[in-house]
């Protein structure tokens, strides 16, 4: 089942919930090849296991 798209956030969502930089967490998506769940207009939308993956990588 989709998730619902309240749920679902943007890649500068993502930096300020792992508190950290915009440029780190598209860094992180781009090299773990991250596909979005969704697209609202020109954002791409990514779910909570997206958000896993990306704290995982800019933790290292």
């Amino acid at each position: 089942m989709a998730e619902k798209k309240d749920d679902l956030l943007t890649a500068g969502d993502i930096a300020k919930a792992l508190k950290t930089s915009d440029g780190k967490v598209k860094k992180a998506i781009k090299d773990l090849a991250i596909q979005p769940t969704a697209k609202r207009g020109v954002c791409n939308l990514y779910g909570a296991d997206a958000v896993t993956k990306v704290k995982a990588a800019v933790s290292k």
